[in-house]
């Protein structure tokens, strides 16, 4: 799987709080199970924190990890 990495506008907001994501320290998010779609942007890792607790986008999106296990997500 490719994708192209592009750095984001100088003025882009974070889609949390609207803050712009270069005063802070930026976090780009990518979903790749849906054809590496375009990226959204969080000014930092608190804002990227809550808009998924409060999107509940953890539910049914864990997996089982093991180190000894080379096929695990």
């Amino acid at each position: 799987m490719f994708t192209t990495v592009e750095l984001p506008d100088v003025d882009e907001a974070c889609a949390y709080c609207g803050s712009r994501i270069f005063d802070h320290d930026p976090i780009c998010v990518r979903d790749c199970t849906d054809d590496c779609g375009s990226a959204t942007y969080f000014c930092n890792y608190a804002c990227l924190s809550t808009y998924v607790d409060e999107n509940n986008l953890t539910t049914g999106n864990a997996c089982e990890w093991s180190p000894d296990d080379p096929d695990c997500c």
